[in-house]
């Protein structure tokens, strides 16, 4: 959520979309030629550059051959299970995405610091009249935050949006939220 909401470009690395994890790669399986000339080290790329897995077929829909190096985990971090999820990482990426797009104060308007301590961050977006408050509770602990009044347009807790914000927000664990200012 952070990166989606902050300025600049953001970039979303491959698999991060679908919370891919770096896939251990046996010795006998290693491709990369810094690990290859330096085993054990872990200078090799191999677990970050697995197969994007499409599927929870035995390929993950990859290929229909033999992959260049296995699959990591992708019974249920696959694109079709995400796809079908409304609480997966993909369809949050997804809304973040098209909250963005939707609302031009988080591509180019201001943002100002609000509050950073106890393992809450929260900033404002601003772009003429749309303002737009972030919080988010970095914490495996609930946590809450000033809610300045206003409706949830997003959050990591699907339930919600479309909530109605006054003075206090709490937040539950590693949970955030972007709410629209005097909705």
């Amino acid at each position: 959520m952070l990166l989606l909401t902050l300025r600049g470009t953001p970039t979303i690395y491959y698999g991060e979309e679908i919370g891919m994890l770096d896939t251990p790669i046996p010795p006998e399986l290693v491709q990369d030629p810094s690990e290859k000339r330096q085993p054990g080290i872990g200078l090799g790329r191999d677990p970050v550059r697995t197969p994007m897995p499409w599927d929870a077929s035995p390929t993950g829909g990859f290929t229909t051959g033999h992959p260049w190096l296995p699959l990591g985990e992708h019974a249920t971090t696959n694109v079709a299970a995400e796809s079908r999820d409304p609480h997966s990482m993909l369809s949050l990426y997804e809304k973040l995405i098209a909250l963005r797009h939707a609302q031009p104060a988080l591509i180019g308007g201001t943002i100002e610091a609000i509050a950073w301590g106890d393992g809450v961050v929260s900033y404002e977006r601003r772009l003429g009249a749309a303002r737009l408050k972030i919080v988010l509770n970095l914490t495996r602990e609930p946590r809450h935050a000033v809610g300045d009044g206003g409706r949830v347009l997003l959050s990591t807790t699907l339930s919600r949006e479309g909530e109605h914000v006054s003075e206090r927000l709490d937040l539950g664990a590693d949970e955030g939220v972007v709410v629209a200012l005097g909705s």
